[in-house]
């Protein structure tokens, strides 16, 4: 079976971010996404689908430290279908997101420093695949955490002669 979520919206509050006994961050952010389409009779319709998405670790952090409500951000993982019974015993269920990796999409806030850490220059956070929802995410590149300096790329530069090539 496959079970994969893409989706691009926007926040509809601010995110709620509680530790679980282990230690781990958990992020609760709920996510707005519409589609425009045209009707039959021509007129503009909107359909809009709100979603709760779960982040561990330290994506749940980064996405409390700098997202808020109206954030832009683009959300990749799996469905999960949430039940339980209410106060009234009523069995209650919801589908919900569990984020494999997040990105941000809004563009740098304004007032920033240009040689300060900006989560705009970082790539996505992504969780190892193989290890359990509740563990830990790691960062997408080689570089340290929030005291990182502005990301530059080194590419070194290669000089191949047509003679040395194999093919």
């Amino acid at each position: 079976m496959y079970n994969k979520v893409i989706m691009v919206g926007n926040l509809t509050r601010d995110v709620e971010l509680r530790y679980l006994p282990s230690g781990s961050a958990l992020a609760t952010l709920g996510l707005a996404s519409n589609r425009r389409y045209k009707k039959q009779d021509g007129t503009q319709g909107d359909e809009v689908c709100f979603v709760d998405v779960k982040l561990f670790g330290r994506a749940a952090e980064v996405a409390n430290q700098y997202l808020r409500k109206g954030s832009k951000v683009l959300i990749e993982g799996r469905l999960t279908l949430e039940s339980w019974v209410d106060q009234s015993g009523a069995k209650k269920s919801k589908h919900t997101i569990t984020a494999e990796s997040m990105q941000m999409l809004d563009g740098k806030p304004s007032g920033s420093q240009d040689d300060a850490y900006s989560p705009y220059e970082q790539p996505a956070y992504t969780q190892n695949t193989a290890s359990a929802p509740n563990q830990n995410y790691s960062q997408g590149s080689a570089q340290g955490g929030m005291n990182a300096q502005k990301y530059e790329q080194n590419i070194p530069e290669i000089n191949i002669d047509e003679d040395e090539i194999p093919f």
